[in-house]
């Protein structure tokens, strides 16, 4: 009878593993930002991190975001240290000095990136030139 019950365990275990693989995905990204800001103001920079699935097999494991092609911002997860949910959301408090480029991009440690996201940040024309 102990048998027959670890069996059933083992195969309910396996069942639920794939049964949320199946609904599972690859990680994705929405930046939210300004799209113009004056010179030397502070900004909010919002990674909002989209994934089906976040237990200690299958979770979004890093979310990268770099500006002007220089990394600003890197988290990393690992199966004991998973993100707080399936989706959530990092800010970023960012002093604009100029036109910026926002790219940012997560990773699911199995089903890998839907790709990365870019936004661009721009400085108000100047207005009454000479």
């Amino acid at each position: 009878m102990k048998k027959k019950s670890m069996v059933l365990v083992g195969f309910l275990f396996v069942l639920l593993v794939f049964a949320t693989e199946g609904f599972a995905n690859k990680s994705s990204v929405k930046i939210e930002a300004p799209q113009t800001a004056e010179k030397n103001s502070e900004i909010v920079i919002k990674i909002h991190v989209f994934h089906k699935g976040n237990n200690f097999i299958h979770y979004t494991n890093w979310v990268d975001v770099k500006i002007n092609g220089k990394t600003l911002q890197r988290w990393e997860f690992s199966a004991s240290k998973r993100p707080e949910a399936e989706n959530f959301t990092k800010e970023i408090v960012y002093k604009l000095t100029g036109p910026i480029t926002i790219v940012a991009e997560a990773n699911c440690n199995t089903h890998g990136s839907e790709g990365s996201k870019t936004w661009t940040v721009t400085l108000p024309p100047e207005e009454n030139k000479p």
